[in-house]
């Protein structure tokens, strides 16, 4: 290496399929210096990442500054285009990393993560000094970095939302609905808590990210802390949901089984649960006796083949499940109708939309 400017990081030294590569930990504030974003001006040959989704960055930055003594990130892989020495300590694969100033750094992995490091560190400077692991391959002219963004991605799974959900531990309506799913017998015996779609054959009625789901809608809010008043409010309804619906109530006398209920009815599928919640906050708010109006659920036709009331709303004209907004608006509507519930402005103007389709 030829003398001049460097970068030197403690670093350990591993191989995969017979390449060195080095992990480090890297100060957040020097991350955001040596991985700058400029896709324009940078050669499409050499974006080895997807284009920057900003809409995903907010999220993480809430993340960050939220739980600042809390937060946990997975490493950042990076490609360095450069002469890299290492420097080992007493032949051990312990030592230093140094890297020429000029040389060029890519991220492989952790484009937003990067983003949001920057953006949270304006708000909260005190993270500036926190670090991060950074795993460092060397790609000369970057050739590689391309494969190893596909190869890096290719078996990656994302974890289902109710997963995601049976883990949050921060969440207010995360926690909210695992406490409610221990409460009520049949959201007990029937939800699955790691799964956000069920199989064909499997023996549960709802998934965990469909109860939360309805419960946003219930509360119809979306504040960091839930009252004990609105907790009530939620419990009831589905304790009285619960003890209403017949089909349900059919399967856990196993008169019925889940695989043909979600067949042969549409009352169990997360569209139709999210407007009965939306309904349900409806009357709520006007100060309507929305309880009143649980047990005339049970007079609604509830079969798929009920194509006067679901099409256009819970099932497409392709006979499909659908979880559109609109759609989930539409149904809402339906079920005031059904229950003979007046209908707003808004209401009949969505109605005239799905007529003149």
């Amino acid at each position: 290496m030829s003398v001049g400017f460097q970068y030197s990081f403690p670093a350990v030294r591993g191989r995969q399929a017979g390449r060195e590569y080095f992990i480090t930990m890297c100060p957040l504030k020097l991350i955001i210096k040596l991985f700058l974003f400029d896709e324009e001006e940078l050669p499409p040959e050499y974006r080895a990442q997807r284009v920057l989704n900003k809409a995903r960055v907010p999220d993480i930055i809430n993340y960050i500054v939220e739980n600042p003594t809390d937060y946990v990130f997975s490493s950042l892989t990076a490609s360095i285009d450069g002469e890299l020495i290492f420097e080992a300590f007493d032949g051990l694969d312990l030592g230093t990393l140094h890297v020429p100033m000029d040389a060029r750094f890519l991220l492989n992995d952790g484009q937003h993560r990067r983003a949001a490091i920057e953006e949270a560190i304006k708000i909260n400077p005190s993270l500036a000094n926190e670090t991060i692991s950074l795993v460092i391959f060397q790609d000369h002219k970057l050739e590689r970095s391309q494969q190893m963004f596909a190869d890096l991605n290719k078996h990656a799974v994302n974890t289902t939302k109710s997963i995601g959900i049976l883990y949050e531990s921060r969440d207010p309506m995360a926690i909210m609905t695992k406490k409610i799913v221990e409460q009520v017998e049949m959201l007990t015996l029937f939800t699955d808590k790691e799964n956000s779609s069920l199989s064909k054959f499997s023996p549960k009625i709802f998934t965990l990210s469909s109860l939360y789901n309805t419960n946003k809608r219930l509360l119809n809010t979306h504040q960091r802390e839930i009252t004990s008043k609105e907790e009530q409010f939620v419990l009831q309804f589905w304790t009285s949901l619960c003890d209403t619906i017949a089909e349900w109530k059919q399967v856990k006398n196993k008169t019925l089984t889940a695989c043909d209920l979600r067949r042969h009815y549409v009352i169990s599928h997360g569209i139709v649960l999210e407007s009965i919640g939306s309904l349900m906050s409806f009357l709520d708010k006007e100060q309507m006796d929305w309880q009143s109006y649980v047990p005339k659920l049970n007079s609604i036709n509830w079969s798929r083949e009920n194509i006067m009331d679901w099409q256009g709303r819970v099932i497409d004209y392709n006979g499909r499940i659908s979880k559109s907004k609109t759609n989930l608006t539409l149904t809402t509507i339906r079920l005031k109708e059904l229950l003979q519930i007046p209908l707003n402005i808004e209401d009949i103007k969505f109605n005239k939309k799905r007529r003149g389709r």
